[in-house]
């Protein structure tokens, strides 16, 4: 690229969304950078599928945009939702936007390499991982899995095995039916990603007049989490305070929206027979079902299911952080004050409309 403004070092020209064009490639980076270690926590807990320096550039380039004519709300909504996982990148390293403001197109891109290395890390380090840690999750209690699965390889998964068909079965769908699991096995049935699979609900049992019922609610789903964000040995119980897990790394005491997502991805993947974790690979289709788990899950329309998940969750993660805190009482003082003044504001909304 090159610059087409005198005084700035960022080109003028934005690339497409950030957060359509997948992972940069082959980036020659150092290994011992802090960016990098960001990048992993930001990939798990933020953003997952990003071209980060692509991210950087259109984030520059929008912010020099809005300080002389425009504002956010004047972007399209791909554009909003890039510029709200820029200015979170920002503010969770600080320094990085004078970095990148006084630094030339190079130093961006390069930052930009440094922080996707980190999160393409974490996200192999995570899919080796999971793929062998989720049969012991999947078995049944006292018993081995027949036909026996392998953990070092993936063939024998996904469609061709009866216990994985029956959690990656679509949820709808009834898997013990001799014509779906024939269909489902063939790719007579094509599941694409948004076609969620049973195991993302409680007891896999999905009520199709209530479909937020037990969804993102799975005890799997917990296991890889805390596998993951917690440590290994805290899946069947507490983590020890020494013990120096991913979220202790980084602070985090409470559990994102995103990481819910990236969670729900990664034992798909674990799931399926795809050998390689591929944003085109369209057998798993796993950046459309992750990106439809993050359209649900940042819908302001479902914020009260949404609330309750995020509490959920926290409990069952992050069980002494403030954030694993119960609802408020139906019937309690705060609660009526609340819906007073959610009356009140929704009042004043229609009569402005």
């Amino acid at each position: 690229m090159t610059s087409e403004n005198t005084t700035s070092n960022i080109p003028s020209k934005r690339p497409a969304s950030a957060l359509q064009m997948g992972p940069r490639k082959k980036a020659q980076v150092s290994t011992s950078d802090p960016l990098i270690s960001h990048g992993r926590h930001f990939g798990r807990t933020v953003f997952a599928l990003c071209n980060f320096p692509s991210l950087l550039t259109n984030g520059i380039l929008r912010l020099e945009q809005m300080e002389d004519t425009s504002s956010l709300e004047d972007f399209s909504a791909d554009e909003q939702r890039e510029h709200r996982m820029f200015e979170h990148l920002l503010e969770s390293y600080p320094g990085l936007l004078e970095r990148l403001q006084n630094g030339s197109e190079e130093e961006l891109i390069h930052v930009g390499e440094l922080i996707g290395k980190g999160a393409a890390g974490a996200r192999g380090d995570d899919t080796k991982t999971l793929k062998s840690a989720v049969l012991d999750w999947i078995s049944p209690k006292g018993a081995a899995i027949q036909p026996h699965l392998h953990r070092n390889s993936k063939i024998d998964r996904g469609f061709n095995h009866e216990l994985t068909r029956s959690l990656l079965c679509p949820a709808g769908l009834d898997w013990k039916d001799p014509e779906t699991r024939e269909n489902l096995q063939s790719g007579e049935i094509s599941v694409c990603g948004d076609q969620w699979p049973v195991f993302l609900y409680a007891n896999y049992t999905y009520d199709a007049d209530d479909p937020w019922c037990g969804l993102l609610r799975n005890r799997l789903l917990v296991s890889a989490y805390k596998h993951v964000f917690t440590s290994p040995s805290s899946v069947d119980k507490e983590p020890k305070a020494t013990r120096s897990g991913n979220a202790r790394l980084h602070g985090m005491n409470a559990v994102t929206i995103a990481s819910i997502a990236y969670i729900a991805t990664q034992v798909r993947f674990s799931l399926s027979s795809s050998s390689v974790f591929s944003r085109t690979d369209t057998t798993t289709d796993s950046e459309t079902f992750y990106h439809s788990l993050l359209d649900l899950l940042e819908d302001p329309d479902e914020y009260k299911e949404i609330d309750e998940l995020l509490t959920w969750w926290n409990r069952q993660v992050f069980p002494t952080s403030s954030a694993a805190k119960r609802p408020i009482s139906t019937n309690s003082a705060l609660a009526k004050i609340r819906l007073k003044r959610l009356a009140v504001k929704r009042a004043a909304d229609s009569n402005s409309s």
